[in-house]
């Protein structure tokens, strides 16, 4: 018999939403200062209380040197005088001790934009840094919570009468802090009756939310505090919005309270009428079944979901002198996806400049001979002075090829050496050019090799730590999500691999034009590509996990690549028909921290001569170029 669920570990899944107001420490604070300026004015006085659940914990009070006479109106105001603080001691030595005090505390504080503002100031000019702690306004909270005709002003002495508070505010610091703390439990008596038990469901209160909005909150009462997808529906029952969460439940209440800031979601909860879900094991079963439903749905209220199959692709054209073209579908030898053909186009540019492909739309026949006269600025990268034939014209398009399958980086490495040779003559500015479009020619490359690696795998089973001793599995076949399972600490992490594998979705992957045959004649795109290096076929998880990812042999055995199927080929499309957002999704969950190979089909590889190794660069010539813009922009507006 299992052992029954108790009643109060129910009751605790009510405050995994956030830390209960109960259990929150408050640091109640407040100045008395020399003015109304951090910058030109100095703290006289500091005076705290430290309060969990009601409790008092402690009081911080003390008088500050400001090192100068306090104005006579403010010793009218505030009673201290300059002889009062004479032989007290300076912020320097005060402050210290108070950030000690309030330290791991939320701030509170009437009016805390000037109290926090003269901490922040005596703390730049210390240089301490400021712990940045969250900070509550009373002043705010009593403008949300009474009305006007409940508190015609929002000033200390005003509510302390009205709450009943305790003490009674005379403008000394701990007098002022004490009735600010019996304030502020009045205002927190007031809004718990309104559902607010959390930190972070008081400080979302803060915000003027409409009450039909606000009554909305119970759509994720029924909602489980775990990882899933979320559907808001409307009127008619259809989808408006789709979205992911760890915590199903926390992330839907938020859409009914002040955090949500947004128009569209403001206007998107208004029509909702309930809330569906869908559980997942983890994140990135979360994810994928996000990206799947917002192609199955395009709820409006969605920006990635009105186009889900805008992308473009690079492919090299099937004639004798073969082009690059932006097409909608990736053909065999492509390069994509891209947001738009304008990118597409220019990174195909840069590919054919280097390359000396053709960019004219002539129709030629094999035995025509390709005719474009060289030009001084622009013109065709493949004319010549005599022409060029179908046979003198092959070599272009083999190190096309051999650069989008990673046989070869020679054009890579090209135009890093036309960056240095313009470097080296003073041509920056051609250089940074130059540098703009190699980066999105590596990027785009690097991109594109990876998930096509992933794709091109039949099975690969990753492993990713919970964070609580177990882990979090994924079936990946051809680039798609097939299952996915957690193991949690104490569970033998094989067993559920094993049951996950066996109860995966089949995934038959698009090999193009490229249909297997019986007899198959192994090609130059389908023989051994010297340097690739495969992963170890299988590891356990909960062994210790090996250094690199890849093995470092690069022996392989014999025929092993000529008797694989045509998917293994490098004449059929990149991704094998998967969707370029989720294989990039799976790509992202696999760079995770932690993240191991369980098994493998086939050994994960990467081209050896890919764009992989030159990211680094382009990272840093990506920064070098924002960096300029800012300097641009700076200069812009002096």
């Amino acid at each position: 018999m299992p052992d029954p669920v108790l009643p109060t570990a129910r009751q605790l899944a009510f405050d995994e939403l956030d830390t209960p107001l109960y259990a929150t420490t408050f640091v109640v604070v407040d100045l008395e200062t020399t003015g109304t300026s951090p910058d030109g004015d100095a703290i006289t006085e500091i005076g705290a209380v430290k309060v969990r659940g009601g409790e008092v914990l402690g009081e911080f009070a003390t008088l500050v040197n400001p090192g100068y006479e306090i104005p006579p109106a403010i010793v009218r105001i505030t009673g201290i005088t300059t002889a009062m603080v004479y032989a007290a001691p300076r912020i320097e030595a005060v402050l210290p001790g108070f950030l000690e005090f309030a330290a791991g505390a939320v701030l509170v504080a009437h009016n805390a934009r000037f109290d926090t503002a003269f901490l922040k100031a005596a703390a730049a000019r210390q240089d301490i840094a400021w712990p940045n702690p969250q900070v509550l306004c009373t002043v705010k909270l009593a403008r949300r919570v009474l009305t006007r005709d409940e508190a015609p002003s929002a000033r200390l002495g005003v509510l302390a009468q009205i709450l009943g508070a305790s003490t009674t505010p005379t403008h000394r610091a701990l007098d002022d802090a004490r009735a600010t703390v019996d304030v502020l439990h009045a205002l927190i008596a007031r809004v718990g009756n309104q559902g607010v038990q959390s930190l972070t469901e008081l400080l979302d209160y803060l915000p003027g939310v409409t009450g039909t909005q606000r009554a909305k909150r119970t759509f994720a009462n029924d909602l489980p505090a775990a990882p899933g997808v979320y559907l808001f529906r409307g009127p008619s029952d259809e989808v408006l919005y789709i979205g992911t969460a760890v915590n199903l439940r926390r992330r839907v209440r938020n859409y009914f309270t002040g955090s949500e800031t947004r128009g569209r979601m403001k206007e998107m909860v208004a029509l909702a009428q309930r809330v569906d879900h869908v559980d997942c094991a983890h994140g990135l079963e979360a994810g994928v079944r996000e990206l799947r439903l917002l192609a199955a749905h395009a709820p409006p209220y969605n920006r990635r979901s009105k186009f889900p199959k805008r992308g473009w692709w690079l492919s090299l054209t099937d004639e004798p002198f073969p082009r690059l073209v932006a097409v909608r579908t990736p053909t065999r030898t492509a390069l994509g996806p891209f947001n738009s053909r304008t990118d597409a186009v220019d990174v195909g540019l840069t590919i054919a400049e280097f390359a000396r492909l053709r960019t004219c739309a002539t129709r030629l026949t094999r035995a025509a001979k390709h005719t474009c006269q060289p030009a001084l600025v622009g013109g065709c990268p493949a004319a010549r002075e005599d022409g060029v034939d179908a046979a003198g014209y092959t070599p272009a398009c083999d190190s096309v090829r051999d650069l989008l399958t990673g046989r070869s980086d020679a054009l890579v490495r090209a135009m890093l050496d036309r960056i240095e040779t313009y470097s080296a003559a003073e041509h920056f500015e051609a250089a940074a050019r130059l540098r703009d479009r190699a980066v999105a020619v590596v990027t785009k490359l690097a991109r594109t090799q990876r998930l096509s690696a992933l794709a091109r795998l039949a099975e690969l089973i990753i492993a990713l730590p919970d964070g609580a001793g177990g882990w979090e599995f994924s079936v990946i076949r051809h680039g798609r999500l097939a299952a996915a399972g957690v193991a949690r600490r104490g569970t033998p992490p094989m067993a559920v691999v094993d049951q996950i594998v066996a109860a995966a979705e089949t995934v038959v992957p698009d090999l193009g034009d490229a249909a297997p045959s019986k007899e198959r004649v192994p090609s130059r795109a389908a023989m051994p590509i010297p340097g690739i290096v495969d992963a170890p076929a299988t590891t356990d998880p909960s062994e210790p996990p090996a250094s690199p990812i890849m093995a470092p042999s690069l022996a392989e055995p014999a025929g092993s690549r000529a008797d694989r199927p045509p998917m293994f080929a490098h004449d059929v499309p990149p991704l094998l028909g998967a969707p370029p957002e989720e294989v990039g999704v799976i790509a992202r969950w696999l760079a995770k921290p932690g993240a191991r190979i369980v098994r493998t089909s086939d050994g994960y590889c990467e081209p050896l001569h890919g764009a992989a190794r030159w990211v680094a660069w382009a990272q840093l010539a990506r920064e070098a170029a924002e960096v300029r813009s800012e300097q641009e922009q700076y200069l812009a507006q002096r």
